[in-house]
């Protein structure tokens, strides 16, 4: 058993461990804040898709052309940066004549998932953590379209929806493209979820299901027309993650009575 002086002196690590983690979560929220400010003005939109889909399914070049489409307005792309429709999305808009828009590709570096980065990305920020990823899409972002996919897909559709529910995070459509792939999630979604109270029908707001390429884009534009009325009329910071969650988690355990103040 451990004598009371171990106890103390693990204590007493666990408390500076603490103030350490705490400093580097506010250097972290201060540089956040310091890019995002950086980063307003432009309208991005997030393409989720699968890894798995190559050029020989049809999907590939729907994604393609929509993410071409919306570069020819001006919007920038971001991806998971990987193959598969990610690659679709990025090769949409670095091969136009004109490119003005940029392409983003957010890789996730992690030994378990061999997936390189695609060779059509302007800006590539690598991450070793799902959650960090998670989260700058989300600070990137100004719309979301989720195209079929798998796992991974579906994390990043219920994180984004998540962040919505509880307003982490401005109001933003959620376009899930292909109904053959999303209807069955969608009628789930309504018969159980909220037939049982367990979600409510605003909370489905966010959320459309459409299944054409123009019908994506109608959407996405509509969202880049109110977000540039909005960025004219007034200039508001997004909303920051939840400090007080922040707090809550480090200061979960309190330090022994001797390391108090």
């Amino acid at each position: 058993m451990a004598t009371n002086t171990e106890r103390l002196t693990r204590d007493r690590q666990l408390a500076m461990a603490r103030q350490r983690l705490h400093h580097v979560l506010d250097m972290y929220i201060q540089a956040e804040s310091e890019v995002r400010a950086l980063e307003q003005g432009r309208f991005r939109v997030v393409i989720f898709g699968s890894a798995r889909i190559g050029p020989q399914d049809g999907a590939y070049h729907a994604v393609y052309r929509i993410a071409r489409a919306l570069a020819e307005h001006n919007i920038d792309i971001v991806t998971g940066g990987g193959p598969g429709l990610m690659e679709a999305a990025n090769r949409g808009v670095k091969e136009m004549a004109r490119q003005a828009s940029k392409s983003y590709g957010l890789p996730i570096d992690i030994p378990s998932l061999k997936e390189p980065a695609n060779k059509h990305l302007d800006i590539k920020s690598s991450h070793r953590r799902f959650s960090l990823r998670l989260d700058e899409f989300m600070r990137l972002s100004n719309a979301v379209i989720v195209a079929p996919g798998g796992i991974g897909t579906l994390l990043e559709m219920m994180y984004v929806w998540q962040l919505l529910q509880v307003g982490l995070i401005n109001d933003r459509p959620v376009i899930l493209f292909d109904k053959e792939t999303w209807s069955g999630l969608l009628k789930w979604l309504h018969d159980v979820l909220l037939t049982h109270g367990y979600i409510s029908q605003n909370d489905l707001r966010w959320i459309r299901l459409v299944d054409t390429e123009e019908e994506v884009i109608n959407l996405i534009l509509g969202a880049q027309d109110h977000y540039l009325a909005t960025q004219r009329e007034r200039k508001m910071p997004e909303p920051e993650l939840d400090r007080t969650v922040t707090d809550d988690v480090l200061s979960a355990t309190p330090p022994p009575p001797e390391l108090e103040e």
